[in-house]
């Protein structure tokens, strides 16, 4: 069955819809479990929900402009940071405070002001001295929705979360609550999918994503990717840096994908990615007149942000339009950009997708693009399913009790959820295949995308014939791969799901198989 992306959805969301719309039928005399379900119901319609989260200071509002290419998340550490913050789509800016009864008030947004023509360095801040709820008493705010027209919250709702290391423990507990809800309450999880920033490894960080589970059946989110946040920082601001962070980031993904803990791990440099989307004309004009000046000259004055932007310096660029460089570019960005016109940049446009493209961005992109968007139909499936297990859980007597069965079933068999979890091991699980299967058994599992075509590793315009064919051969092989007799219990499940996706490619290109194939064993594919 074909979802909207090309991909096999196995009518997970369609039984989903079924499942939440029996519930409702079964429970509507309790209005509060009853609207529960309205939301499980609801998400299934929405845009995907992407929360970012991680430490203190980790980057992730900076991030969230980067990826929406907009100022429309305050960085600076005023209190709206300490608050979960809801960046949908919408037909005009507007930011609204949200109390947990519902109760509303307007948000009064601010812009900073920066050099003359150019944005602020410090962007937007929303001002919550003065709220209005439309209750007749004040409310403490329990999250903040920001509203704006943006092609990118179109397709993602992105969750901006304070940091789970804050000297606030109940700022912290937000986050939490909203990734993290405990089994045995009533509360839903949020949130399809996390990006989980990370500026180094430490305990709280593993602990935190080992509550979120990665969907292994702990309520959490299915999807986690990790980001080495802030990463032109790790070599210092150098011209190299971003070759450091990748290092870096390869020692994460060594730890966190032999546990299961991310599907991912990439180097992002926030800062430089969210310029980058907003270079204007008079920036790269500075950067054209820094790249005159002597090799020597310049990095002696990019020693430290304070001696490049120091009024007395005989730089050929202002000393206010010198620090709003540094606060936009940071030391690192600057050095990159006179690099790139040394080397032959000539104007904005290509300077703007040069940076972007080395401050890891596209990277990230491609990743959320195959691991999330491509999967959002199942991830959301997923999540309302979720949902829909603690409410039977924590209510029942109810004719709505012989779902549960249904429900846990899907949970724990549903193909694109097993897919999910076997890329999440892939890359650190060392099965004993060549490297070339490797590549495949990734690939036909959705690693690369979700489109027969890039699962089966044959050009965009192939013929359905020669699909049919390949994906016929992908079922022989990887079921005799699953078959042989010195296969353990990882590489035999690794392979039956292989085998599993290529039978789904059979059933989504409208060519079932002409032989017989062994049932798969639903307790070894699991």
């Amino acid at each position: 069955m074909r979802d909207d992306l090309g991909g096999i959805g196995y009518g997970v969301v369609p039984e989903t819809r079924g499942l939440v719309a029996a519930a409702r039928r079964a429970l509507a005399d309790r209005p509060r479990v009853r609207a529960q379900l309205d939301e499980c119901a609801r998400r299934l319609d929405e845009p995907l929900r992407v929360a970012l989260a991680g430490q203190l200071k980790a980057g992730k509002s900076t991030l969230l402009n980067a990826l929406v290419g907009q100022d429309i998340a305050p960085t600076d550490a005023t209190e709206c940071t300490r608050l979960v913050t809801w960046y949908r789509n919408g037909a005009a800016p507007r930011v609204t405070a949200r109390a947990d009864d519902g109760a509303r008030a307007d948000v009064v947004v601010r812009r900073g002001r920066g050099t003359e023509g150019l944005p602020g360095a410090h962007g937007l801040t929303f001002d919550l001295s003065a709220l209005r709820w439309n209750a007749p008493e004040p409310r403490e705010v329990d999250r903040l929705e920001v509203e704006w027209p943006s092609a990118e919250l179109a397709r993602t709702t992105v969750i901006d979360t304070p940091g789970i290391s804050s000297l606030s423990r109940e700022v912290s507990a937000r986050t939490s609550k909203l990734l993290t809800p405990s089994t045995s309450g009533t509360a839903l999880p949020s949130a399809d999918a996390v990006v989980y920033l990370l500026r180094r490894l430490d305990a709280a960080d593993v602990d935190f994503l080992e509550h979120i589970g990665a969907g292994a059946g702990a309520g959490g989110p299915l999807g986690v990717i990790g980001v080495v946040s802030r990463a032109d920082e790790i070599g210092a601001g150098r011209i190299d840096a971003l070759h450091s962070a990748r290092d870096v980031a390869t020692r994460f993904a060594v730890e966190l994908e032999r546990t299961g803990l991310c599907q991912s791990v990439i180097p992002v440099a926030g800062l430089l990615a969210f310029a980058a989307a907003t270079l204007r004309q008079r920036e790269f004009a500075a950067f054209e007149a820094l790249a005159a000046i002597p090799v020597d000259e310049l990095g002696a004055a990019l020693l430290s942000a304070d001696r490049f932007a120091r009024p007395e310096s005989p730089l050929p660029v202002p000393p206010e339009l010198r620090a709003h460089l540094v606060a936009r570019f940071g030391l690192f960005g600057i050095r990159l950009a006179v690099t790139l016109i040394r080397l032959g940049v000539r104007d904005a446009h290509t300077l703007a997708a040069e940076l972007t493209d080395r401050s890891g961005l596209d990277e990230l992109r491609t990743v959320l693009d195959v691991q999330f968007a491509q999967r959002a139909e199942e991830l959301k499936a997923h999540s309302a399913l979720t949902a829909l297990a603690r409410i039977l859980r924590a209510h029942p007597g109810s004719a709505a009790d012989a779902l549960f069965p249904r429900v846990r079933t899907l949970l724990a068999d549903v193909h694109g959820f097993t897919e999910l979890r076997l890329l999440g091991h892939l890359r650190a699980d060392e099965l004993p295949l060549p490297a070339d299967d490797l590549a495949e058994l990734q690939r036909l599992i959705g690693g690369a995308g979700v489109s027969p075509t890039l699962r089966l590793g044959l050009p965009p315009h192939t013929d359905l014939a020669t699909q049919r064919e390949a994906a016929m051969a992908a079922v022989r092989k990887w079921r005799a791969r699953a078959r042989h007799p010195l296969a353990d219990q990882a590489m035999t499940n690794a392979c039956l799901t292989a085998a599993r996706s290529a039978e789904g490619l059979l059933e989504v290109l409208h060519e079932p198989p002409t032989t017989p194939f062994p049932a798969l064993d639903p307790v070894r594919h699991k």
